[in-house]
């Protein structure tokens, strides 16, 4: 059993540089353990100094090649980089399908970085349910930047903004019509819009559509307005002007007070999820002996209505 103290130096290690200490966290973060009350405690002191970036997009449009590419440059400029790569679960083992970490091979002995997937275990918003506790751990580990990459599953993917200080939208030319990107919500999200595979055929159109979605979006004065970065990231262009938007984008935050502002929501949307889980897993009980069933039961057999039986379950 982990307690406080065993976890206070567990969290030493990992901060230390100990690998297997920081996968070890991350793990107990991932698997739900009874032991990540005393992690986050030991944690708590050391959070808040990490850049976190978010990439997003459709499946297909280099995402990992991005996020390499990133690694690449701030790695150059001796950064700490971690990547949390949110994989589609198996059907088989449950697990995450590991596809970013194999494309990412190039930084597997570098020990500035730390490379960690996680299962998305049907979590819908494009990231695992655990995302928000397991970044924590990476930030108190001392990392300079976190990079959450998404499923890539298509629209559903907009949580990730409610994770990241900086939102990165991906797309790329023949990936379907670029005005999805509005249905998507992905106009609200976007902070930097990066069109990747711009050696391909029809990149300009994207641009244009872009710039016109964008030309159409009402911005108060003093708002960030997302720029638009033509990249090939598997050849490297494109990545030092995205860099220098990212920089950008981060003084930007720091100056108009939106970093703490967007940090604040985020921990509101952590506290909140936390303590419904736990409502849930009080009131649930077992299936068939719970208050919630009882109601549940009233409900179904037309005796009780659902406001008054939440009502009563609210105040048990």
């Amino acid at each position: 059993m982990l307690d406080d103290s065993r976890a206070e130096t567990l969290v030493a290690a990992a901060r230390g540089g100990d690998a297997r200490s920081l996968a070890r966290l991350v793990s107990l973060v991932e698997n739900g353990s009874a032991e990540l009350r005393s992690v986050m405690r030991a944690v708590a002191p050391y959070a808040g100094s990490a850049r976190v970036v978010g990439l997003t997009g459709s499946p297909g449009v280099g995402k990992s090649t991005v996020t390499g590419a990133l690694l690449r440059a701030y790695r150059a400029a001796e950064f700490r980089v971690a990547v949390l790569a949110v994989d589609p679960t198996s059907p088989f083992t449950g697990g995450a399908l590991l596809g970013d970490r194999i494309r990412m091979q190039d930084h597997a002995t570098d020990h500035g970085v730390y490379i960690r997937s996680m299962a998305s275990r049907g979590h819908l918003g494009g990231l695992a349910v655990a995302a928000p506790q397991a970044i924590r751990v990476l930030d108190a580990a001392g990392f300079d930047m976190i990079c959450v990459e998404t499923v890539g599953v298509g629209q559903a993917e907009v949580e990730v903004a409610s994770l990241a200080d900086t939102t990165l939208v991906i797309v790329a030319p023949g990936m379907g019509d670029s005005v999805q990107a509005a249905k998507a919500g992905i106009l609200e999200i976007a902070d930097i819009f990066v069109v990747n595979k711009s050696d391909r055929p029809g990149a300009q159109e994207v641009m244009r559509d872009l710039r016109g979605m964008l030309a159409m979006a009402a911005r108060g004065e003093g708002a960030w307005r997302p720029p638009i970065v033509s990249a090939s990231a598997t050849g490297g262009e494109g990545i030092d002007e995205l860099v220098t938007h990212l920089d950008r984008h981060w003084s930007w935050l720091a100056e108009s007070g939106g970093r703490d502002r967007r940090r604040l929501i985020r921990a509101r949307e952590e506290v909140s999820a936390i303590a419904i889980a736990e409502m849930r897993r009080r009131l649930g009980g077992l299936p068939g002996q719970s208050r919630l069933d009882e109601l549940a039961a009233q409900v179904a057999s037309g005796k009780l209505d659902p406001y008054s039986a939440a009502d009563e379950l609210a105040a048990f």
